[in-house]
Formats: structure tokens, C-alpha cells, sequence
């Protein structure tokens, strides 16, 4: 595979996987859009950045929106639609970038420079990387823990034909917890180079 890379990076809350795709973009020189996207996004619509934070890789509320034909008054789904339209613009333009969640492997599934990436955890270290992160209890990690995950998995489905986290979608699933962070970067990197070398 020659020219353009695109990385994408779905991965579990706790599993370290937003730190992962961080790590190999800064290694490979590319650029790395989070939801740090959103900051370029809202000044292009001359909009404050929080009111698009809030509805950022959530799923749509039905109690409070509505859907007639392709419109709708969804703040959540008209997000990602802005969102998806961000980061096909980016491939379209040929360039080179590691992003994270978003359905990436989904919404760019048909650019030939894709390498898909889903990184899971052990429960165990999920947890105590959530308890260290964000200061809490070990039930009030699980709790965060499956709350994130459960939305995730919602609005992965709703806007993918695929299934979140399912390993036929995914060029390559890989467990962080036995490696930790920077021996799943390596091993990562590792199958990214021999992609890019094939």
C-alpha cells in the first residue's frame, strides 16, 4: 500500500485506545483528530465549541427529536453527519491522518489507505485506568465504564452497517492490557509499517 494512510481507532472506554492512536500519530508525523476536530469545525460555522461538545458521539435523544424524510431536528444526528463530511473531506483531499472513533471505519471503508483498528482492555485494568484517570471508586468506574460504552455502541450502530467492535469489520483487534500502552503502540505500528510497505 503506497500513499495515503488513514488510521482509524475505535477502542473501549478505559483500554487506553484514544492514547494509543495519540502515540502512533505523533510517531508516524500525522495529523490526529479526536473531538479536538470540533474546535475547526465550529469556527467554520461561527458557533461556540461547547455547544457542539454536548452532543459529541452521542447517541439522538427520540423522546425530544424528530425525523421526517432525510431531515431532522437532532443536534446529536446532525453532528455526525458534520463530523463524517470532516473527515471524508480530509481523505478526499489525499491526506494522511490517525482518527479516532467517529464510525471511521465505517464512513471511510472504501478509500484503498485504510487500516482499522479496534483496541479492547481486560476489565480489571480498564477499571483502574478509569479510577486513576478520573479520580473515582471502583463502582463509580464501572458505572462511567459501561455508561460510555453503552452509548458508543449505540450511536456506532445507528449511523455504521456494521456492528461496534465487531472483529470482521476491523483490520486488526487487539487486547492494550498484556502489552499496556506503549507495547501496543509498538506492535500497532509494527502492522501499520508492514500495511504501508505491502
Amino acid at each position: 500500500m503506497a500513499g495515503q494512510t488513514i488510521i482509524s481507532v475505535s477502542r473501549e472506554f478505559g483500554s487506553g485506545g484514544h492514547e494509543i492512536a495519540e502515540k502512533i500519530a505523533k510517531d508516524l508525523g500525522m495529523k490526529f483528530y479526536d473531538r479536538k476536530m470540533l474546535d475547526e469545525i465550529a469556527a467554520e460555522m461561527n458557533v461556540q465549541v461547547e455547544l457542539l461538545e454536548k452532543y459529541d458521539e452521542k447517541p439522538r435523544n427520540y423522546m425530544l427529536t424528530r425525523t421526517v424524510g432525510k431531515y431532522t431536528n437532532s443536534m446529536e444526528e446532525i453532528l455526525a453527519e458534520i463530523q463524517f463530511d470532516f473527515i471524508k473531506e480530509k481523505a478526499d483531499k489525499g491526506e494522511s491522518f490517525v482518527v479516532v472513533g467517529r464510525c471511521s471505519e465505517a464512513i471511510l471503508k472504501d478509500y484503498e489507505g485504510l487500516i482499522s483498528i479496534f483496541v479492547s482492555g481486560k476489565k480489571e485494568q480498564k477499571t483502574a485506568r478509569v479510577m486513576e484517570r478520573y479520580q473515582l471508586s471502583e463502582a463509580e468506574a464501572l458505572v462511567k465504564m459501561a455508561r460510555h460504552d453503552r452509548k458508543r455502541k449505540r450511536y456506532h450502530n445507528r449511523h455504521a452497517d456494521t456492528k461496534w467492535g465487531d472483529s470482521r469489520h476491523y483490520d486488526i483487534c487487539i487486547n492494550s492490557s498484556p502489552l499496556q500502552v506503549d507495547g501496543t503502540v509498538r506492535v500497532l505500528e509494527n502492522y501499520i509499517q508492514e500495511r504501508i510497505n505491502a
